[in-house]
């Protein structure tokens, strides 16, 4: 393809994607929707037109991985642990542990009724569906209460990170559980210290670099530092979180002489940046992430009757155990916040990410992107109609 074809067809996309975003602010349609429908259509023209897109399926989960950084990265930037938030951190730490146990283990045994495979092949096949995005809730709560808005904030940021190492403990546990739990304990402690050394190296680092080129290095570490503890099996992403908690908290864990060495006059508009950095940097990612989705969908999987029919199932879970967590963990009437629980990326990236040899035998692969949109639509249409019987 030529350059200049490949420029503009870029930078058309992120513009169109801006579109969307401003349109689904206004109209309270979900942009994803409609840049997976613009995949879809796009990959219609290409076939009409005879035109090759390469690489397709190794560039997915490569976006998708990195759309999941900056994700986590600017929910932790978003994050403040002040001591009269203990008790909403509290609550939605457990209903982001309930969410996702209870959740995978309904679905998992729906599966295993239905298809009859191995029910650690069910679990693997279900946890994926049991990790709220919190991209969409984050794009959804300007529809909440400010109660509600909180928790849906903080539900989702931990729901990212105690899906993965739920994700990696299952992995862990394909030979023994006993062993599965001693190096999952190990390893989350490791990954706890290495992520507070390079939170004080890159602080330090930020407090220090006067070049005009600053935080693209830094994330570029992140990243780095997050590929080798993915290579080695370790909660990478947990050091993404705890980086982001401790930038945008610092006021509690360094003090007196030490915030002198490490933190500058300009800390708090430097920080200002780098979170104006990473959620450009997000929507960037997740624009061309559900764009190649939509074109990577085949359609007549999406129109498969058990896809539909597994998929319809999945979300009556997910609703109904949703309903189950909100009255044991939210105080107060739930209202919209029971449809707020959409599934996105994350839950795409882990399924593609399955290794072959745990994939479950008859599970259709239309039903990971089905949930998507129908989570999707349950979100728009539960939020404003709950919005409507209030008014």
């Amino acid at each position: 393809m030529d350059s200049s074809i490949l420029i503009i067809v870029l930078s058309l996309s992120v513009l169109i994607s801006y579109g969307f975003d401003l349109f689904s602010s206004r109209f309270k349609t979900p942009a994803v929707l409609l840049l997976l429908l613009l995949g879809m259509l796009t990959r219609q023209a290409t076939q009409y037109f005879d035109v090759q897109v390469p690489y397709v399926n190794a560039i997915l989960p490569t976006l998708g991985t990195l759309g999941l950084i900056l994700i986590v990265l600017e929910g932790g930037l978003d994050l403040e642990l002040h001591a009269d938030r203990l008790s909403v951190l509290r609550r939605t730490l457990l209903a982001s542990l309930l969410a996702i146990i209870g959740g995978t283990l309904l679905m998992a045994g729906m599966l295993y009724l239905l298809l009859n495979d191995s029910f650690y092949h069910c679990l693997i096949a279900a946890l994926p569906f049991s990790i709220i995005s919190s991209t969409v809730t984050v794009q959804r709560v300007d529809q909440l209460s400010g109660g509600q808005r909180e928790y849906a904030v903080y539900e989702s940021a931990f729901a990212s990170i105690l899906g993965i190492m739920a994700y990696n403990f299952l992995l862990l546990s394909r030979d023994s559980v006993l062993s599965a739990v001693w190096l999952f304990t190990r390893d989350t402690f490791f990954m706890a210290f290495i992520s507070l050394i390079c939170c004080f190296l890159l602080l330090y680092l930020i407090g220090r670099i006067n070049h005009r080129i600053k935080f693209l290095p830094i994330i570029s570490v992140l990243f780095l530092v997050y590929a080798l503890a993915e290579i080695n099996h370790l909660s990478s992403l947990l050091l993404i979180l705890i980086f982001g908690l401790f930038l945008n908290n610092t006021e509690l864990f360094i003090r007196g002489r030490l915030s002198m060495i490490l933190k500058n006059d300009l800390f708090e508009k430097e920080l200002d940046q780098l979170k104006n950095l990473t959620a450009e940097g997000s929507f960037v990612v997740r624009t061309f992430f559900y764009l190649i989705l939509g074109y990577a969908a085949i359609p007549h999987e999406l129109v498969d009757v058990d896809a539909l029919v597994v998929s319809a199932l999945f979300v009556l879970i997910i609703i109904g155990w949703r309903w189950v967590t909100l009255r044991l963990t939210y105080w107060g009437a739930s209202g919209a916040l029971l449809w707020v629980a959409p599934r996105g990326l994350i839950t795409i990236l882990l399924y593609l990410n399955i290794p072959e040899d745990l994939r479950l035998q008859g599970f259709r692969e239309g039903i990971p992107l089905l949930v998507v949109v129908l989570l999707y639509l349950v979100v728009m249409t539960g939020v404003v109609g709950s919005r409507k019987v209030k008014e």
